[in-house]
């Protein structure tokens, strides 16, 4: 058991977390490009509502834009308090 405990102290960790920071900068431009293409899709959607004259699909259209950026709104909250929270965390241990 102890053995086992050693060889986890031994492993070399620099190069996890250098794949794990490569992820990082993976999952954010992801989450860019999926966020880019829902509002493709959206602003494709409204075009093809105001082209075919449908109200209901404009309707919709829009509703889907607007829940888009509510999304975002409240993404970028989350982020702010948990930033706060985390600074909050580190001056609590210090002190």
């Amino acid at each position: 058991m102890e053995n086992k405990s050693f060889c986890i102290k031994a492993l070399n960790t620099s190069y996890c977390s250098l794949q794990k920071n490569q992820l990082m900068t993976y999952r954010t431009l992801l989450n860019r490009l999926i966020i880019l293409g829902f509002m493709v899709l959206v602003g494709y959607s409204i075009a093809k509502s105001i082209y075919s004259k449908s109200f209901m699909g404009i309707l919709l259209a829009i509703t889907s834009l607007i829940a888009g950026i509510y999304f975002l709104y409240l993404l970028a909250n989350a982020k702010e308090y948990s930033s706060a929270d985390q600074q909050s965390r580190k001056e609590g241990e210090n002190a």
